[in-house]
C-alpha cells in the first residue's frame, strides 16, 4: 500500500487527512509535538486496519525528520508528503511592529526551514515512488495583506515560493501548495482568540486534497474552495 508522512497530524486538518487516507488503505508516519494526542490518534487510525507510526517530536529537529522518513521506508516507501505541521510566531497574533524576532524566527523553521529539509531527506523514496507527491499547506494570507498576520503569511508566502521552485526542479513529482481556506482549527483559536465566528471543520477540506491525489493535476497552487466547487 501507498505510504504517507502527515506532520501536525494529531489533530485540524492533518488528522482528517490522515483519517481519510486511513479508510483508503494507505499506511502513515504520523509526526505532533503532543506525544498522548498523537498516540489517541494513531489508535483511531489503526481501526481502519491500516499501518500507523506515530512519531511524536519537532519537526525542527533535524533527528526526528530523519526518523519520520526512515519509519516510512520500513513500511514500504515514501509515496506522499504532506507539511502540515505550522507555527504562528506570536499567540495571539500582533502587528508587525509587536511581533517578536524570535516568533518570526520560529515561524519561519517550522513552516519553511524544516518543510524543506523533510523534502530533502525524503527526496530519493519520493523520486523511487510511482507517483512521488508533496503537499504543503499554504494560507490565504500568503497571497493576502492581513492586519497582524504579516509573520505567519510571510513564512507561507515563502513555502509557496519553495513548492513552486521543487515542482520545476523536480518534474517526475507532483508538488501542490494548498490554501485551505478558513478552518475551526486551534491553531486559528490561538491566532485570533477572540473571534469566534462559525468556521468550516477541516474534515470538509480533505475532498479538496483527495481531488488532488486522485486526478493529479499539474505541480502548483490550489485553492481548496476552487477545487471543491468545480467536483
Amino acid at each position: 500500500m501507498p505510504v504517507a508522512i502527515i506532520t501536525g497530524a494529531s489533530k485540524g486538518l492533518g488528522r482528517a487527512l490522515a483519517e481519510a487516507l486511513a479508510a483508503r488503505g494507505w499506511d502513515l508516519v504520523l509526526d505532533a509535538r503532543n506525544a498522548g494526542v498523537l498516540k489517541e490518534t494513531a489508535r483511531a487510525l489503526e481501526a481502519y486496519g491500516t499501518r500507523v507510526t506515530a512519531l511524536p517530536g519537532d519537526v525542527t529537529d533535524t533527528w526526528h525528520r530523519t526518523a519520520l522518513v526512515t519509519e516510512a521506508r520500513a513500511l514500504g516507501s515514501v509515496d506522499l508528503l504532506v507539511s502540515n505541521a505550522s507555527a504562528l510566531g506570536a499567540e495571539p497574533l500582533v502587528r508587525l511592529e509587536e511581533l517578536p524576532l524570535d516568533g518570526l524566527r520560529r515561524a519561519l523553521e517550522v513552516n519553511v526551514v524544516a518543510a524543506l529539509g523533510l523534502v530533502r531527506e525524503a527526496l530519493p523514496a519520493l523520486r523511487a515512488a510511482p507517483a512521488g507527491t508533496v503537499v504543503t499547506v499554504s494560507s490565504d494570507a500568503a497571497a493576502e495583506a492581513y492586519e497582524t498576520w504579516g509573520g505567519y503569511g510571510a513564512s507561507k508566502a515563502a513555502l509557496d515560493q519553495l513548492a513552486a521552485v521543487l515542482g520545476a526542479e523536480e518534474p517526475g513529482l507532483r508538488v501542490w501548495a494548498v490554501d485551505p481556506g478558513d478552518m475551526a482549527t486551534d491553531l486559528y483559536a490561538a491566532a485570533v482568540p477572540d473571534d469566534d465566528g462559525a468556521r468550516p471543520e477541516p474534515a470538509s477540506v480533505v475532498p479538496a486534497l483527495l481531488r488532488l491525489l486522485d486526478e493529479r493535476p499539474a505541480s502548483g497552487r490550489y485553492g481548496a474552495a476552487a477545487l471543491l466547487e468545480a467536483r
